[in-house]
This record gives structure tokens, sequence and C-alpha cells, in this order.
């Protein structure tokens, strides 16, 4: 009898573990857990990075726009590191009045943009879906891991020559509008770039 109680102790050991780890490992992919009323009255919570604006993605196209009420620059383009992946998109977005960056990932297919964000490279912090209209702007919403609390974004392709935005304390206060992309349909400082497989 003796063995069976170990053997018994053991059982709930392992699932007194399992009830332990399965939470903290939902956390450590991006998901979160909470309780009962913990979950109805709680805000999603803030995005927070350390990231640094990667120099490999300055030579991307560039767009500057709002997602929710603050301003970003965004530079998304084509993938090349994997030939075979022709609908591969990625990039990085900063935000003009804290200097945060995140970066993002996905596809395009035709003119929709379906991504995922990272504000550390690692865990998604974010979705991303959006339609590129016949101008080079992307338009659509961001949304939490679980597609939760919707933020509209809209952005406009920089101009070629033209400048972004400020990244700091500075642009908080002054939020200078982008350039206007040139009319006849050319492609507008690379934005021919996010033409994938077509």
């Amino acid at each position: 009898m003796a063995r069976r109680h170990g053997a018994a102790s053991r059982g709930f050991i392992w699932l007194a573990v399992a009830v332990v780890v399965l939470p903290l490992a939902a956390c450590a992919v991006g998901g979160s857990v909470t309780t009962g009323a913990a979950s109805a009255s709680s805000a999603p919570a803030p995005v927070h990075s350390s990231l640094k604006p990667n120099p490999e993605f300055a030579r991307l196209p560039q767009y500057v726009g709002t997602l929710g009420k603050r301003q970003i620059v965004m530079r998304l383009g084509a993938k090349t590191d994997d030939p075979d992946d022709k609908s591969g998109v990625h990039g990085e977005y900063q935000f003009t009045d804290t200097g945060e960056v995140i970066l993002i990932a996905g596809d395009r297919t035709g003119s929709t943009l379906e991504g995922e964000e990272s504000n550390d490279g690692t865990h998604i912090t974010g979705n991303w879906v959006g339609t590129f209209a016949a101008d080079g702007s992307l338009s659509g919403d961001r949304m939490e891991v679980d597609d939760s609390n919707p933020q509209p974004f809209d952005l406009k392709p920089l101009a070629s020559g033209a400048s972004a935005p400020a990244v700091g304390g500075a642009a908080a206060t002054a939020t200078p509008a982008p350039t206007p992309a040139p009319k006849g349909g050319q492609a507008v400082n690379g934005v021919g770039n996010l033409v994938t497989g077509e």
C-alpha cells in the first residue's frame, strides 16, 4: 500500500507542476494569465521596448502617420533573406514622441498586409491587418495578441528626398505632416519594393 500512496503523491506532484508551469509557459509565448475579476477590469498593458532602430531597416521604404492617436514612422519592406518567401515583409516602427522601437514582420498578399509585432524580437505583442491603397498608403488596425482592442493606423509613404518627423521629446509638440507622394502611379521611395510575388 505504501507504493500506491507514493505513486499517488507523485501523480499529484506532476499535476501541481503542470498547474504552475502551463500558465508560465503561456506567458512565455506572449499570452497572459488573468483571473476572474482581474481580467474584466484590467486594461491592456502598454507596449514597452528597449530595442534600438536597426540600421539594416534604414534603407526600407518609410511611412509616416498615426497609430491610434500617436505619430509613428514605419520602415517596412520585402524580406530578402529567403528567396522562397515571395510575400514576406519586415521592418520596424518607432513612436515619434518616445522613440520606442517595435519590430514588425508578416506577409503582403495583393493589397493586404497581415503582420505581427514584437517589442523584444522574441515575443509577439500585437497583430496588424491593413490594406495598401493605390497611392501606397497603408491603413487598418493594430490589435492585441488575442485580436482585442483594435487601434486604427493610417500611414502615408514618405516621398523620396523628404525627411521623417523628428523622434523624441520635440516631436510631441510639433508633428509635421508627411510630404505627399507624387502623382502618376510612380513608386515612391521604394514602395514598389513591397510588391511581391505578383
